[in-house]
Order: C-alpha cells, then structure tokens, then sequence
C-alpha cells in the first residue's frame, strides 16, 4: 500500500568543495592555458602567493567586518604583520 505522503526532498545545497579542490582546478587550467610554454614569471610561488594573498585578506576583513584584531587571528598572524601586508597590496580598510 502507498503512502500519499510527499517525499522528503533534501533543499540543502551541498557542502562547499575544498580550498584544496578550487586552488588545484584553478592551476590545472592556468597550466592549460601556457599550452606547454613558460609562464612569464618563472617564480611561480611568488606569483601565486601575489594574487591569492590580497582576496584573502579582503575577504576574511569583510567576513571579520573590518575589525583587524579578529581577521589577524582567524588568519593565524599577529595584527601587526596583516597591518603590513594590507599596506603592501594597498588594501583600505573601513
């Protein structure tokens, strides 16, 4: 005998994939895309660091609402270092 009864559906949207995942897809496309050439900058390291570095300190200021004591130690550094990485990426804070 069935049930009239609706299915249960879960809404949820799923669990947000990896830090890992996102960085690792967003360098195998970047690897595509030199198509078996150099990159123009052969310190790689350096230039990764150089464009992930100012989004996540924008982005965990904005989550911190601008206070720079908690985003300083939800990023694990001292007030003063994010102070000084702020003013090196030219980052204004509120």
């Amino acid at each position: 005998m069935s049930s009239n009864k609706p299915q249960d559906v879960d809404t949820q949207t799923p669990p947000p994939k990896p830090l890992c995942t996102s960085v690792a897809e967003c360098m195998d496309a970047y690897f595509r895309t030199l198509n078996g050439h150099a990159p123009k900058s052969l310190n790689l390291y350096d230039t990764v660091l150089e464009q992930v570095e100012p989004p996540l300190l924008r982005a965990t200021l904005d989550y911190c609402d601008g206070n720079q004591s908690r985003a300083a130690e939800l990023l694990g550094l001292n007030r003063a270092t994010l102070r000084k990485k702020l003013s090196q990426y030219n980052i204004s804070t509120r």
